[in-house]
């Protein structure tokens, strides 16, 4: 069995919308109603997230809550970020410290993010959402999307965007 056979068994994880494989594994019992519709959200949720070689990519999308990434283990990930005014910066989760990658990130809600696998057979990330993630909150943008909402990223989202 493979490392990522291993951990998709061991871990229990299944395909992801935006790519890669995950398993939510923990949500509070203590719920808030939050936004303009007052939805009721647990007030934290927990996955673990996957990214493998057959499945490098975590399409470009947006949350409403805040994220925290947590590096556990694998191939370093990195992650393009867009803020809401269209600005673009790139942030490495890894264990080199040495070379600039990081062991967390934040993502704010609001934000497009896409991760993607460095290179190796697997990258392994815990994600924290606050307040917890619920479907709806979560919005995938197009490649043709991406051209008119940010014209002067095109070029570098195009290959994190879904078609």
């Amino acid at each position: 069995m493979t490392s990522v056979q291993y951990l998709i068994e061991t871990l229990d994880l299944t395909p992801h919308p935006e790519g890669g494989f995950f398993k939510r594994v923990y949500q509070s019992e203590q719920t808030a109603s939050i936004g303009p519709s007052n939805s009721t959200r647990h007030l934290l949720t927990c996955i673990y997230y996957l990214l493998t070689d057959e499945s490098s990519i975590g399409h470009l999308h947006v949350n409403r809550s805040d994220i925290i990434h947590f590096y556990h283990g694998g191939a370093p990930i990195i992650y393009t970020l867009v803020s809401p005014t269209g600005e673009l910066r790139q942030e490495t989760l890894g264990a080199n410290l040495n070379e600039g990658q990081l062991l967390q990130l934040l993502v704010p809600g609001g934000w497009w993010k896409a991760s993607q696998l460095n290179s190796g057979e697997y990258g392994l990330v815990s994600e924290a959402v606050s307040p917890g993630f619920d479907p709806e909150d979560m919005r995938f943008i197009n490649c043709s999307k991406i051209q008119s909402q940010f014209p002067k990223l095109s070029v570098p989202l195009s290959g994190l965007c879904r078609a």
